[in-house]
């Protein structure tokens, strides 16, 4: 059957708008696909104007390939999914408001709640400015945004599902130089839910070792791709669900250091990193991603050194050992203080 690609509740959805979309409707591939796992069943996101209501959402499992206005979406606009939500500044598609919705699913974290996670995720263009058309790709669970300016692209994808490999940022500039990026925690009014980092002790109890499928001894591995050495891994977590666990994945990208912060119960060497803020140096072309779930506690290897079409996906291997996170989180694990200033 041939593959449809068809406009539900453009923006401003009067002639005009339509007729200057349509010119940008060509998909290539094959049919859509149904959700590819039980944590994406009857994902979906749409995109809402917040000042107007609007929105632009997939029908009947068809495809959207479309080109709108900035203007269109208003100086900030929604994106909303069954599980998964997050708001978009247009001027530099910084992320705000990124938060699980609790919707009912078997491979839920939150419990049943809605569970903030990102105040915000903020990228540094030093001067440079988006000002093209907002490129929108919305494909059953699957959302692509892209927006340029004069040397610099900036690309959103994400997956609204329960857990997984569920977004990621992806910054570009013809200059070649990094992007500094800075992901703040949410706080939430409701007792125990404000996320927090914290270094999994399940993980430092085992650093060195060899772990997965494919090893033979724990001390020697061999290493390979179902045979990983475990390193620190730093996690987020909250009070009140205990399945909630996520982290930040970073493909070409460098954790900025910030001196002032570790553990409440020390480690050396430090782990400077504060409990509510991260900071990236993120390469042309590289990734910010965001991991939850089983993902987020696998002893994985690191991300390859994709630079080029990189894909927001889910990346449960069953092969790999998961060390999970202990709930609650001890207090001498998490990473105080909340907030510091980076070193001069």
């Amino acid at each position: 059957m041939k593959t449809r690609t068809r406009i539900a509740g453009v923006f401003g959805a009067g002639a005009t708008i339509l007729s200057l979309v349509a010119s940008a409707l060509a998909f290539s591939g094959g049919p859509a696909q149904a959700a590819s796992s039980d944590g994406c069943a009857n994902g979906g996101f749409r995109l809402v104007n917040l000042a107007t209501g609007a929105t632009v959402a997939a029908a009947g499992g068809d495809r959207i390939r479309i080109s709108i206005p900035a203007s269109q979406f208003g100086t900030t606009f929604a994106v909303r999914g069954r599980y998964a939500q997050f708001d978009v500044r247009s001027a530099d598609f910084a992320v705000l408001n990124q938060a699980f919705t609790g919707a009912a699913n078997p491979l839920d974290i939150t419990g049943g709640r809605f569970t903030p996670v990102f105040a915000s995720k903020v990228p540094n263009h030093r001067g440079l400015v988006l000002n093209s058309a907002i490129s929108v790709e919305l494909d059953d669970e699957e959302l692509s945004l892209q927006r340029t300016g004069t040397g610099l692209s900036m690309k959103i994808q994400a997956k609204d599902c329960a857990q997984g490999g569920i977004f990621q940022m992806e910054p570009q500039r013809s200059d070649g130089t990094t992007t500094r990026i800075t992901h703040t925690l949410a706080s939430s009014t409701t007792t125990g839910l404000t996320p927090f980092y914290f270094d999994n002790p399940n993980f430092r109890a085992k650093v060195g070792q060899f772990l997965g499928s494919g090893c033979t001894d724990v001390r020697t591995g061999p290493p390979g791709q179902f045979c990983v050495q475990v390193s620190t891994r730093v996690n987020i977590a909250n009070d009140v669900s205990p399945r909630f666990v996520a982290r930040d994945s970073a493909q070409v990208a460098t954790r900025v250091p910030q001196a002032a912060c570790n553990t409440a119960a020390p480690v050396t060497p430090s782990v400077r990193h504060c409990g509510g803020v991260s900071i990236w140096d993120v390469a042309s072309g590289g990734r910010m991603g965001f991991v939850t779930g089983e993902d987020a506690t696998e002893v994985a290897n690191p991300p390859t050194d994709c630079v080029t079409n990189c894909q927001a996906q889910n990346q449960v291997r069953g092969r790999l050992a998961n060390l999970g996170h202990p709930f609650p989180v001890p207090q001498g694990s998490r990473l105080i203080p909340r907030s510091a200033p980076l070193a001069p």
